[in-house]
């Protein structure tokens, strides 16, 4: 029974110990640094939380210039206008459209065998299409009348030019030291 009492006091004294230096540092450590948020974390949680539901709305409703879809494009404001782009003008009408802040929506015809796209646009001014209109154009009769460059071509004129170049030839000397 002594024995018992003893193992009992024993055990005991050994579990406060270890809660009182293992346990309660490691809570306090953990509720300071993970559970515990400051004000400023609440303040910026809440802003996040109040300004979400608006930008979504305002995104679907009114979406930003560029780039979006037909119907988006329908519904934000009047006098859409269609022009018919093959696939290797795509990437350069981008370019220009974004350069004047116009709004597009690309629309690829499947029925063709080399595909097509029609490519709606709008803008607020009829300068902006215009201007648009008359550089992708003028970019386009540029590149039917030079033709595009091949950059294989390019690349083996560059390999001639590399191996024209003369080669400096390393001398190499090993001196023996004692």
């Amino acid at each position: 029974m002594l024995n018992e009492e003893v193992s009992k006091e024993v055990l005991g004294q050994a579990a406060r110990t270890v809660e009182n230096e293992v346990v309660k540092p490691i809570t306090h450590f953990v509720t300071e640094h993970f559970v515990k948020p400051t004000a400023e974390m609440l303040v910026d949680d809440l802003k996040k939380v109040a300004t979400a539901p608006g930008k979504a709305i305002k995104n679907k409703l009114h979406p930003e210039h560029g780039e979006m879809k037909v119907k988006d494009l329908i519904r934000k404001d009047q006098g859409a206008q269609a022009i018919d782009i093959d696939g290797a003008g795509l990437g350069d009408f981008k370019k220009i459209a974004n350069k004047y802040g116009v709004d597009f929506a690309i629309v690829k015809s499947t029925e063709l065998d080399p595909p097509k796209y029609s490519v709606f646009f709008k803008a607020r001014d009829a300068d902006a299409i215009n201007a648009v209109v008359n550089e992708y154009t003028a970019k386009q009769m540029k590149i039917q009348k030079e033709g595009r460059p091949s950059i294989l071509a390019k690349l083996s004129k560059f390999k001639d030019i590399v191996a024209a170049l003369p080669k400096k030839v390393a001398e190499k000397r090993k001196e023996q030291e004692r």
